[in-house]
């Protein structure tokens, strides 16, 4: 019998033949751990018994969700990353790098890897083929201290995509759409495979993007196969020798396939407050909105930046909304500066943040007012993301969010471009 991505992964990690429902013991290839639950996973790490990590060079910590620091208690929090990865020499990741999940994704993460980090988006890396999984504190210090850890080897949904994208739709689009025909929990603990024909035109940033949202339908993991796209991609950062190609057996067996039509997709946005409550933009289109925010893990790369300046580009946002903007690293601003984009995104009225998690975190750098409306780039919605329990969130594409912040409205990107 055939094996998924998951299957085959898992298996080639663990030294067994593993099939869904058994569990593994598999070695790590990175543990990481960022600003906020970093700290947990330290204090969980002393209380262990351990005395020592099992490989500091592949155990990175990030600062990334509340940098810099907005509160005395957080910027405490931080010392205390900087100072463990500094006696136990672990890769650390300062103010302005930018998030995680980005900066594993250019640094770190190759197809065929096994992944997990304190922050439940670690699928992204997904979108490279690797195994990528979120864990609580207790799980991530005992595999920084042990260097393995068990897992379920989980069922497959095989999403199968046919077809390309209309204008004005992207893959945040069909990510919000597929969360929307399972449900928030429609896919528990299962893997999401992306396959189909659809694949050879999708971009790497975007194949991410739907990696990263692969959790919000409850899902462990998603997974892209490694192909040409992965080479190309990992060829232009350098890192072309970790690419290998990987794919399901062609008789895996799936617990169910889930068949996409991507001509038929129309922009959508997920309401307030779950991310499964995914209609048409064209059922809330005129919803005022008082801020816009385009970035995040979900949709802070380049080509998102670049999507949303192309509609930004000799206009102006409406006076009586604002517009944050968040590059995901560091790489991606400086690019996006080499490309004009910043200087788009500031001509049009918007506000720039250092890269890094800014709005999504709902700590700092535009958390909304009460009864104020946002929309959203990011990954959830839920009540009182974005610090305030008496706002609202609606989450969109990046072309969604661009034109929206224009008529300060919500808008759909199509109906915009027509005039």
């Amino acid at each position: 019998m055939g094996k998924t991505l998951a299957e085959k992964i898992l298996s080639a990690k663990s030294g067994v033949d593993a099939q869904a429902g058994d569990v593994v013991i598999a070695p790590m290839d990175l543990v990481f751990a960022h600003d906020v639950g970093g700290p947990l996973t330290i204090q969980q790490f002393r209380q262990s018994g351990l005395d020592r990590l099992a490989h500091p060079e592949s155990t990175p910590f990030f600062l990334d969700h509340c940098v810099p620091a907005p509160r005395r208690e957080l910027a405490n929090d931080q010392k205390l990353v900087r100072a463990f990865a500094s006696e136990n020499g672990c890769p650390l990741y300062q103010v302005g790098d930018g998030i995680c999940h980005q900066l594993v994704v250019e640094q770190w993460a190759k197809p065929g890897d096994v992944i997990v980090g304190g922050d439940s988006h670690t699928c992204t890396m997904g979108g490279l083929g690797a195994f990528a999984t979120g864990m609580g504190s207790t799980d991530i210090a005992i595999a920084m201290g042990l260097g393995k850890n068990w897992l379920r080897v989980p069922e497959s949904f095989l999403i199968r995509i046919s077809g390309r994208f209309p204008a004005g739709v992207g893959a945040k689009d069909l990510i919000l759409h597929v969360i929307g025909l399972l449900t928030a929990e429609g896919a528990t603990y299962k893997a999401l495979e992306f396959g189909g024909e659809s694949l050879k035109t999708m971009t790497m940033s975007q194949r991410l993007t739907v990696a990263n949202m692969a959790v919000e339908a409850g899902a462990k993991t998603g997974l892209f196969p490694s192909d040409e796209v992965t080479r190309s991609y990992l060829e232009r950062l350098g890192r072309g020798k970790c690419f290998q190609p990987l794919g399901p057996d062609p008789d895996a067996v799936y617990e169910r396939v889930v068949e996409i039509d991507a001509e038929k997709l129309v922009p959508v946005v997920a309401r307030p407050h779950a991310v499964d409550q995914v209609v048409p933009v064209s059922e809330v289109e005129g919803t005022r909105i008082d801020q816009v925010f385009i970035g995040s893990c979900t949709n802070g790369r380049l080509e998102d930046l670049a999507e949303a300046a192309g509609i930004l580009a000799g206009k102006s946002i409406n006076p009586r909304t604002r517009l944050i903007v968040a590059p995901a690293s560091r790489s991606v601003y400086l690019e996006a500066m080499a490309q004009g984009y910043l200087k788009t995104f500031m001509n049009a009225g918007a506000a720039i943040v250092n890269p890094g998690c800014a709005v999504c975190a709902g700590v700092h750098q535009g958390v909304l007012a009460e009864d104020e409306v946002c929309l959203s780039t990011s990954n959830r919605n839920f009540k009182g993301r974005m610090g305030n329990p008496d706002s609202r969130v609606y989450l969109a594409s990046p072309a969604t969010a661009a034109a929206s912040a224009i008529r300060g409205t919500i808008t759909s990107p199509p109906r915009f471009a027509a005039g």
